[in-house]
């Protein structure tokens, strides 16, 4: 008991530090998020003062952003694509292709292999969720309601395809270990068992619906049982498997109801994860890669903010472009997912990656700061294509 009597106190200090960060970054106006940064880069080994221990902040990183993305798997409500019929189904798809290939391709051309140069293609393409989600539900927003439906649309459809590309790419670039052949036919039989579950998991749920306690450890247990299935017996990486569970769980009509049991536990998650990416920037390779930082920053501008812009314009969808553009001008949880992937697997440098973890901490402050810019522009009316 006494020798994990260190760790406990580990995670209770840095969950208390980043309380109070981000207590005091509301207070100056700016995104709690940032304080839970501020609080990994002061914990990072990289830094001077106390040093959290690092394989508990890769453990942090790890847990964090698997429960991170069940959770925004189940709180992805696909009815929010009801509001936004026509154009946003193409568009948003057509973003994430765009945004996807234009950087793979920038990134090959940088000097990347191919496999490399995909998945800082799909890195760059997805937003964060967490985000976005944030960015519509805070107390200080200044999106109205048409944007938020767009901004939680479009998310929703970039996680959908962005996953499904990311999957198939791992497998058709050979980096999960088994052949391409057998890892296909595992995947198939991966999605079997997820429509199945999609289809039992809610039933089960419904009979616990009076038991509250039994309801979020069901929810949990089952979304987090599929996670491990697709992960060690299907080859499907841990994190993305997560997300795919709770995906299963939110097409039912339980599904608001696990929501809001599940809610208080996000934040957590949340901060668990981003102070996990403060802690793990080290910046003596991201000196040595400061021309991926700017060339990451770049491609974000010219290749997915610009576009959304033009889109969102263009598109006539309802709400205000400009927000929506910069709502979704970040990186996040699914762009740490696969840049850890191409460092294990040898095909992103670890100058490269320590760039993108900068890049997900400098996006998303000015992304959350920057979105209030459109807020005075007026929306555009709802257009049902």
């Amino acid at each position: 008991m006494e020798s994990t009597a260190p760790a406990v106190f580990e995670i209770g200090f840095i969950l208390l530090a980043a309380a109070v960060a981000g207590w005091i970054a509301r207070r100056l106006g700016l995104p709690a998020v940032i304080g839970y940064l501020a609080v990994g880069l002061l914990v990072s080994p990289f830094t001077p003062g106390y040093v959290a221990e690092r394989q508990q902040l890769l453990l942090f990183a790890d847990v964090g952003v698997v429960l991170l993305l069940f959770e925004v798997g189940i709180e992805l409500d696909p009815l929010e694509l009801g509001r936004e019929r026509g154009r946003l189904f193409w568009l948003a798809p057509l973003q994430t292709v765009l945004t996807g290939v234009l950087a793979a391709v920038a990134g090959y051309l940088a000097g990347l292999p191919a496999a490399g140069a995909v998945l800082l293609g799909l890195s760059l393409a997805l937003s964060s969720s967490v985000v976005v989600v944030n960015i519509t539900r805070s107390r200080r927003r200044t999106t109205d309601a048409a944007t938020d439906h767009v901004l939680l649309g479009w998310s929703i459809l970039q996680d959908l395809v962005g996953v499904t590309v990311a999957i198939v790419a791992l497998i058709a670039l050979g980096l999960e270990a088994r052949s391409g052949v057998v890892a296909i036919e595992l995947a198939l039989i991966y999605a079997v068992i997820v429509v199945v579950a999609t289809g039992l998991i809610p039933r089960f749920l419904r009979q616990l619906r009076e038991e509250h306690d039994l309801f979020l450890i069901v929810s949990v247990a089952t979304g987090l049982a599929l996670a491990g299935i697709g992960a060690l017996l299907f080859g499907i990486p841990l994190a993305l498997a997560a997300f795919v569970s709770g995906l299963a769980i939110t097409e039912s009509r339980e599904a608001t109801e696990a929501r809001e049991r599940l809610l208080p536990f996000r934040d957590v998650f949340a901060v668990l994860f981003f102070v996990a990416i403060g802690a793990l920037i080290d910046p003596a390779n991201l000196l040595r890669g400061w021309a991926w930082l700017i060339l990451i920053l770049g491609l974000l501008l010219v290749t997915k903010v610009l576009p959304t812009y033009l889109f969102a314009r263009f598109g006539r969808l309802s709400g205000r472009p400009l927000q929506v553009a910069i709502g979704l001008g970040q990186i996040g949880e699914f762009s740490f997912v696969l840049a850890t992937i191409g460092l294990s697997r040898n095909v992103i440098p670890r100058e490269l990656y320590a760039a993108i973890l900068a890049a997900v901490v400098l996006t998303i402050a000015a992304s959350t700061l920057l979105v209030r810019l459109g807020h005075s522009r007026p929306a555009h009316r709802l257009v049902r294509g």
